[in-house]
């Protein structure tokens, strides 16, 4: 692991993490068995049954996983 030479002034440290900013994550909307779901893009959807039950991991429309 690098470890820096000298210290990093407060100033420095303060601007620097004054960059940082969290992002909202992208939600795709879509409507299943007649509720919206938002899901997150490029992930994998828990299919559950009628009462709730996680069955499997479903993307794009073909089974993945168990759960």
């Amino acid at each position: 692991m690098a470890v820096p030479k000298r210290k990093m002034s407060r100033s420095n440290t303060r601007h620097r993490r004054s960059q940082w900013k969290a992002q909202v994550p992208t939600l795709v909307k879509r409507q299943e068995n007649g509720r919206t779901v938002y899901s997150r893009p490029h992930h994998a959807n828990v299919v559950e049954d009628s009462a709730g039950t996680p069955m499997f991991l479903e993307y794009k429309g073909r089974k993945v996983a168990d759960v």
